[in-house]
């Protein structure tokens, strides 16, 4: 292990012999960090704080602080990251409210300087969180996100794959996969072709995306007839049978907390 004189890491820290801990960094007792980690300077690790291997957490980064929620009582919660994370400067994420809950980051995410993680958020794989983009308690987001700076996620509510959240937007309500979502409030505005052409999907199955689009978003009915209407008359892809069952849960009143990409 290397570690910076300055640094203060508590007995009970769970540490793998290859981590490198900068100047003034503090990592509390109770927590495990995994190997190949960096831990930067001035970063500080809470307790409850869980970590894979390979993460690179830069200057100031503040990882397991208790949550802001005003029902936590102090009672012994989680955060735990996977692997292959840029946490990038003075970044935010708080552990979960209530006994042995969790928040959880998945792997190979990016989350840009000043982003903040709240309270019993569920993040999936290989998202982008570009700076200050903030998400609140018991939020989901799923894989592949791409989240413009600044932007600001309400409580509960569930980010789709390969969604695209525009810079600034106010997201209060849960934002279907494969779509770029912007403005105040955020709604759809378009599907997310660049994002669906990095994954590998064909143009017959983007053609087929469009469709569905235009029905649920830019036509004149309501989410049950676009729905009828999409199985009936376009192929049933992965995707589109994807999209389709995100807009029923929303149509049957169900919040990002029962949606775990996980």
């Amino acid at each position: 292990m290397n570690t910076h004189p300055t640094a203060i890491i508590n007995s009970d820290a769970e540490l793998a012999a290859n981590v490198v801990v900068g100047p003034y960094a503090i990592i509390e007792g109770n927590t495990q960090i995994g190997e190949g980690c960096e831990i930067g300077a001035y970063v500080i690790i809470r307790a409850g704080t869980r970590m894979g291997a390979n993460n690179k957490i830069h200057t100031g980064a503040v990882l397991g602080e208790p949550p802001q929620d005003m029902k936590y009582q102090g009672e012994p919660s989680y955060l735990v990251i996977g692997q292959n994370n840029h946490i990038r400067e003075y970044v935010t994420m708080h552990r979960a409210s209530g006994e042995e809950k969790s928040t959880r980051i998945g792997n190979d995410n990016l989350l840009m300087a000043y982003s903040h993680i709240g309270h019993n958020v569920v993040i999936g794989d290989h998202i982008l969180l570009a700076n200050y983009a903030g998400v609140s308690g018991y939020c989901i987001i799923e894989d592949y996100v791409n989240m413009g700076g600044m932007a600001g996620i309400h409580q509960y509510v569930t980010i789709g794959t390969t969604a695209m959240i525009g810079g600034a937007s106010k997201v209060v309500r849960d934002a279907p996969p494969y779509t770029i979502v912007d403005g105040n409030p955020a709604e759809p505005r378009a599907l997310n072709i660049i994002g669906l052409r990095r994954q590998g999907l064909d143009e017959e199955q983007i053609s087929a995306l469009k469709r569905a689009f235009r029905l649920l978003f830019r036509s004149k009915l309501n989410v049950s007839d676009a729905i009828e209407q999409i199985l009936a008359d376009i192929e049933q892809t992965p995707p589109v049978q994807r999209l389709v069952e995100f807009m029923r849960r929303i149509e049957d009143g169900y919040r990002g907390r029962q949606v775990d990409p996980h």
